[in-house]
């Protein structure tokens, strides 16, 4: 990978995680107020005809921020494998990922043969 290939690489790990932090910390924040208002009530959200249940909210929340925190978790893995000069070459087959399969995920570790 070229000087500057590297370098756009870097930026679009980079980038991705930054978008990722912010989706945590969104999904975070949703998370803290469903609390607070898990709080303040008392009465049987279960059962209550108008609407989606807290404890429904709640886990439909906590399966959104553990989907967050393994993305994050995957574009920290790239970009060690950037600082590593591992980055963009297939776990399985050691040949180059496509830039387009990077481009769509660039966490990928696999080429789109050995993805499938």
């Amino acid at each position: 990978m070229s000087r500057t290939s590297a370098a756009a690489r870097a930026k679009s790990v980079a980038d991705r995680r930054k978008e990722l932090a912010a989706l945590l910390e969104d999904a975070d924040r949703q998370l803290a107020e469903l609390r607070h208002l898990r709080e303040s009530l008392h009465d049987d959200d279960e059962h209550d005809p108008d609407g989606v249940s807290l404890s429904s909210e709640w886990s439909r929340l906590e399966g959104l921020r553990q989907s967050r925190l393994e993305a994050l978790a995957e574009i920290d893995d790239a970009a060690a494998r950037l600082e590593r000069g591992e980055y963009g070459i297939c776990s399985v087959c050691g040949k180059p990922i496509a830039a387009a399969r990077l481009d769509a995920r660039p966490g990928a570790t696999e080429c789109i043969d050995h993805a499938r």
